[in-house]
């Protein structure tokens, strides 16, 4: 792993053979969402599709660059980063939710790495934004939106306390507290503060319905296939 990663004082800094390999990932994981919807009836995106997911994931990035605060040892409060990947799974269900949620998951790896090890690599970028796709197992439920968005913040956290038990825990002596108290504590303070920000923002009425809209666009071709089989 030499070749993908170098020593750099407490952490690992990735080489340019490392980001090839995380980019030739990322390909591959945005190939994979090609194929699939959230609609069990349909096995391909269309354009319509991959323009409001591709849409979706851009906005996630550039609001995470816009931070509020940020921890240490990684983790930051962003301008609803969180929600516009939960959104592409509230709009097309969990598989594309998913597979969108982990290209994100790379494009955060490559753009802003805090790497200790390979597992914890995998903990904190692969599977802590990937669980921001569980949004879409809520893409019909009633308030779905809200439901969804929480779903994705929830799973996130624990995969990111998960890690923070696993590989962080030493700095929890530190602070008088137990592994896992230190790390949901110190997750939890930049998930949950942005996770209740942003509910309270697309809790407001107005923007709730433009939101609503906007998922009625993403959907327009099917809803008038469904109209039309009636």
């Amino acid at each position: 792993m030499e070749i993908f990663l170098q020593r750099a004082e407490d952490t690992y800094e990735i080489t340019g053979a490392g980001y090839g390999l995380f980019i030739a990932l990322l390909i591959v994981s945005l190939l994979v969402a090609c194929m699939f919807t959230g609609q069990d009836s349909k096995k391909h995106f269309s354009v319509k599709q991959l323009v409001f997911a591709a849409m979706g994931i851009t906005l996630a990035v550039v609001t995470s660059m816009i931070k509020f605060l940020e921890l240490p040892m990684g983790g930051s409060i962003t301008l609803f980063s969180m929600f516009f990947v939960t959104f592409v799974g509230y709009l097309y269900g969990p598989r594309a939710g998913l597979t969108s949620a982990i290209a994100y998951g790379f494009l955060q790896l490559i753009l802003g790495p805090y790497i200790i090890s390979i597992p914890q690599l995998i903990c904190d970028y692969i599977l802590a934004f990937g669980a921001l796709g569980l949004s879409g197992f809520f893409a019909n439920a009633k308030h779905g939106m809200i439901k969804g968005y929480i779903a994705g913040c929830l799973g996130r956290l624990f995969f990111a306390t998960l890690s923070g038990v696993i590989f962080f825990g030493q700095y929890a002596a530190d602070y008088g507290m137990s592994p896992f108290a230190y790390s949901l504590s110190y997750n939890g303070i930049y998930i949950g503060a942005e996770m209740i920000f942003t509910i309270v923002i697309i809790s407001v009425p107005a923007v709730h319905k433009a939101l609503n809209k906007v998922k009625v666009m993403a959907n327009e071709n099917e809803i008038r296939e469904r109209l039309s089989l009636v």
